[in-house]
């Protein structure tokens, strides 16, 4: 039980980092859509890190030695990867929700109207942060948990921005922008319950736990971050901040994980 809730106060933590992030909207101009584009590859750059090096990497360890070396290991990982990405498909394709850029989408769209779909796109997005959070926090390995967490929480920053940018861009005032903003970083401690729970049910559940977050977190990368960065025709200031968020959270997971 200590471990859940563990696991729920640091995805609040996280989550809560998503409002931290939004407040320069309430001041001064608009960030660009360079800037913003920028800040928007950084995450995915932190995403990316953290979905290898903190929950692949530690699942496929975990697995080797329950099952011992051999195929066991990497089935577990490719299943649980491909488990976790068509979940967050089958959400992405029943939801309706709006992107910023490209409109709505999902079923009945057009009976779900004004803010509710940003919200709606958001929760596909973060829930599997949360969900990382919560099993990497629930399987009690401290050092790679906390590191995640603080990966996560570093991205989340520039997200909570860049989600309150867009809602601007497209009609809301300052303060709606940083509530909604601020408000959808509360899906995260939703998937950190879960994944808490998720992986105490049993130790056999651990490794498939890492994985799925890994799964769900490479689609929403794929799926949803890169190619928003992209539409502007920011490519090169998109891939630089990747790259950034990557070397940043591939340091901080080497670094933490051996203190």
């Amino acid at each position: 039980m200590e471990l859940v809730l563990t696991a729920l106060l640091a995805s609040t933590i996280t989550g809560g980092l998503t409002a931290v992030g939004a407040l320069p909207i309430l001041i001064g101009k608009k960030p660009s859509e360079r800037f913003n584009d920028t800040l928007l590859g950084f995450a995915a750059g932190v995403m990316l890190a953290a979905s290898f090096f903190s929950l692949i990497v530690p699942s496929i360890d975990i697995s080797t030695e329950i099952y011992g070396p051999g195929p066991w290991p990497a089935a577990i990982a490719v299943v649980g990867i491909l488990l976790g990405a068509f979940t967050i498909a089958l959400f992405d394709r029943m939801v309706p929700h709006e992107h910023f850029i490209s409109g709505i989408e999902g079923r009945n769209s057009d009976k779900v109207a004004g803010v509710w779909l940003f919200i709606f796109a958001i929760a596909i997005h973060n829930f599997p942060e949360g969900l990382a959070v919560g099993v990497a926090y629930g399987s009690g390995q401290q050092e790679t948990a906390f590191s995640l967490a603080l990966g996560i929480g570093l991205q989340n920053l520039p997200e909570g921005l860049a989600v309150a940018v867009g809602l601007v861009a497209v009609g809301y005032s300052r303060m709606k922008a940083f509530l909604v903003a601020a408000l959808t970083g509360l899906i995260e401690p939703l998937g950190g319950l879960f994944g808490g729970v998720f992986v105490n049910i049993s130790e056999l559940l651990l490794p498939w736990g890492l994985v799925f977050a890994a799964g769900a977190m490479l689609f929403v990368i794929s799926h949803e971050i890169i190619p928003e960065t992209h539409r502007h025709g920011h490519h090169s200031r998109a891939t630089a901040g990747l790259m950034v968020g990557l070397v940043v959270m591939l340091f901080l997971d080497v670094w933490l994980g051996a203190v």
